[in-house]
């Protein structure tokens, strides 16, 4: 059974492969030179810059490779404001300093 992404889910994809189209774009880049260098299909090209939810992440990948944003995806999560709330509410605080 395919799961359906949420409205706010499927933006935040459409956006992503906005992004992507806008930075081909800007680099004077034919959707076939990076269709080509990414080693996949045009048509798979458009599903990325359309924020196709089908396309795997690989596929997303070498597109930002060529356009040499690979190094972006090392941003998320890098920090996680949330994930650290969480976990500091978890630790104990000790009523006073230990005694050395």
């Amino acid at each position: 059974m395919k799961r359906v992404l949420l409205p706010s889910q499927q933006r935040t994809l459409i956006s992503f492969g906005e992004n992507i189209k806008y930075a081909r774009l800007r680099r004077d880049l034919s959707s076939e030179q990076v269709a080509e260098r990414a080693g996949i299909s045009r048509s798979t090209l458009i599903k990325i810059e359309k924020g196709d939810e089908g396309v795997a992440i690989g596929y997303y990948f070498r597109a930002l490779v060529v356009l040499g944003l690979d190094k972006d995806l090392m941003l998320v999560a890098k920090d996680d404001e949330l994930g650290r709330k969480l976990q500091d509410a978890k630790l104990t605080v000790s009523e006073r300093a230990s005694k050395k």
